[in-house]
Parts: structure tokens; sequence; C-alpha cells
């Protein structure tokens, strides 16, 4: 699988798995942070695309960083806010999770975040030596 396809698949999969969680925010919020999570996330998916298909690759790859940073930020947002910490129902019970399990939440899509921006970056550096 080549560079391009891998980073694709890795934003595909962290777009996957942000509608899981998304779909679990506070319904205020729908309208609000989730969204512009969602556009963010489908932004980098786009500006990815764009950046390999272009000639001149600069502009967009720093559009691409750019939306990156927006999406770890609002995703940092939405944990210091607290809306990784859902209710779970065990056994017909509604239970607040664990402190381990909000963690566990918010480190698997910042783990996923942050693999994209070493690729982002890796990419930007390959193509600044190469122009």
């Amino acid at each position: 699988m080549d560079y391009y396809a891998t980073l694709i698949h890795k934003v595909k999969k962290l777009i996957a798995q942000l509608n899981i969680y998304l779909r679990k925010f506070p319904s205020y919020e729908r309208h609000a942070l989730c969204q512009q999570i969602r556009e963010s996330a489908y932004r980098v998916f786009t500006l990815i695309v764009e950046g390999d298909k272009r000639f001149k690759k600069k502009t967009t790859l720093t559009n691409l960083n750019i939306e990156h940073e927006k999406l770890r930020m609002l995703l940092y947002v939405a944990f210091e806010e607290g809306y990784f910490s859902w209710e779970s129902k065990k056994h017909g019970q509604r239970a607040k999770p664990a402190q381990s399990e909000v963690d566990r939440r918010y480190t698997t899509v910042s783990t996923m975040v942050d693999e994209i921006g070493r690729m982002i970056g890796g990419w930007i550096g390959y193509e600044a030596k190469n122009a």
C-alpha cells in the first residue's frame, strides 16, 4: 500500500470512530461542536485527496496541516468539556464511566489524529526536499 492510500485509510478509520463517539455527545452540542469536528475531519480527508492531485502542493499541504491542528484542538475541547464521558447501560441501569474509560475513548481518537499528523508532517517534509 502506498503512502497516499495508507493516509486515506487512516483518515477513514478516524472518521468511522468519530461518528461512533459523536453520536454519544450531548444533544445540545450535536449542531455545534459535533458538526465542527465532523466538518474538520472531512476537510482533512478532502485536502489529502487535493494535495495528492495538485502539481503545486505547498499551499494545499499548509491548509491540510492547519485543518489537522483545528481537528486536534476541537477534540481537546470536547474532552475538556467532558463529552467523552457519556453514560453506558449495564444490565438495564445507567452507569457513569470510570475515568480510565473516558481517557481511553479520548486517547483512541487522539492517537489516530497524532498518527495522521505525523504522516502529514512527513509528506510536507518530503515535498519540501523535492521542491
